[in-house]
């Protein structure tokens, strides 16, 4: 137990991540890494542990239109998600810990995390273990402490050792084309942006000295900033680039568009103004315009060369009901807010049919096409749980 808390406060621990992909290599990995943490990545991809195993480095190439900077992550390491054996002992073990698998992931990680904990308690006694839920989801907290009660014994303290800390991850990271990762598998492309927002209350150790941690008191604020600002309007910018640009590939170039961009930022003041009604004492309308501003100049990153396709595509869970274009005006409904540019924005993805560079749409997709074919009040109902008539 000493020595384990030693570790963390002088930055010679160990953080698993559950997830190697992008937000997990660019982002998490990169900041605890460069903080002085050992990283170990859990993840089903063999062929990707295998090569972090023989590395033990790989390069994140920070893309910015004044030019790039390559970051050097070292002192990494994987193990394989089916060696389950293997990822508990490495849990049990850690530090710290952080989820970044995508939502579909998050159940075949539970049954392993939950296992490791016992064993955490069994050889450390009652240490807690902090995770960090690098997740684009709301109340991910609860949704993840009901999935470990499902599998931890009902005697076993979750609250008191387990610390699920909620994030809001505004980092950007493109899809690597087919050339990039012929170059070097490994590497991944980012923004410059890198502040990590946290949950303060969520830890259940000390909060760990990484560079560019934010720790935030009311983090369902930061979070809802994400989703009803962040997200939306860059689903907004493609779903509107699209219908006037379906030739375009990239989100820049629909945002060179002076009618989109000016559409875009209404649509993302307008989600600020329900934000703002939904936590008066978090934010104000002059930092919440200024962040507009400086998103969609992020958007307008040539040199980051994020597409329209990974910008909008996932439809089902891009129109679900607490997601991005949903939520907001849900919230509007009940506040009595206006939404007609959020809607406007939300008809638009119905016929949205970007494909990737391989020509294809996204797989689950294909299928909300199907659907789409019933009319916008069905996707507004059975979609996204609205009962609205266009």
């Amino acid at each position: 137990m000493t020595h384990i808390k030693s570790k963390y406060q002088t930055n010679t621990g160990k953080i698993v991540i559950f997830g190697a992909g992008r937000i997990g290599r660019s982002f998490i990995g990169q900041l605890f890494s460069r903080s002085g943490f050992e990283v170990v990545f859990v993840d089903i991809n063999t062929e990707l542990i295998s090569r972090l195993n023989s590395e033990k480095q790989y390069k994140v190439v920070i893309k910015d239109n004044s030019g790039e900077e390559i970051l050097m992550i070292k002192n990494v390491r994987g193990v394989c998600l089916n060696d389950s054996d293997q990822v508990v002992r490495e849990l049990a073990g850690a530090d710290i810990a952080a989820l970044s698998v995508g939502r579909q992931g998050i159940p075949d990680t539970i049954p392993i995390i939950a296992r490791s904990l016992v064993l955490r308690r069994e050889l450390y006694g009652n240490t807690p273990l902090d995770f960090i839920i690098a997740e684009n989801m709301r109340n991910s907290d609860q949704y993840i402490r009901a999935e470990l009660g499902r599998f931890l014994p009902r005697d076993y303290p979750v609250n008191d050792l387990t610390g699920l800390v909620e994030t809001s991850i505004g980092k950007m990271v493109p899809i690597m084309s087919q050339k990039d990762l012929g170059e070097d598998p490994l590497q991944v492309f980012a923004e410059p942006y890198n502040t990590l927002i946290v949950a303060k209350g969520g830890f259940r150790n000390q909060i760990p000295e990484v560079q560019n941690i934010d720790p935030k008191e009311n983090i369902k604020a930061w979070v809802d900033r994400k989703l009803f600002i962040h997200n939306l309007g860059h689903a907004a910018s493609a779903y509107l680039g699209f219908e006037k640009h379906p030739e375009a590939l990239y989100i820049y170039e629909v945002l060179d568009d002076r009618g989109i961009i000016e559409n875009s930022r209404e649509t993302m003041l307008q989600s600020a103004d329900i934000l703002l009604a939904l936590y008066p004492d978090e934010f104000t309308h002059t930092q919440l315009e200024a962040h507009v501003d400086d998103l969609l100049c992020r958007f307008r990153n040539k040199a980051l060369g994020d597409t329209i396709f990974r910008v909008g595509c996932d439809l089902y869970r891009k129109l679900s009901p607490e997601d991005r274009m949903v939520a907001p005006i849900r919230s509007a409904i009940r506040l009595s807010k206006p939404y007609d540019l959020i809607l406007k924005a939300l008809l638009a993805a119905i016929f949205f049919r970007a494909k990737d560079e391989h020509g294809r749409y996204f797989p689950s997709d294909e299928n909300f096409f199907s659907e789409a074919g019933k009319g916008a009040d069905h996707i507004l109902k059975s979609i996204c749980g609205l009962s609205l008539s266009v």
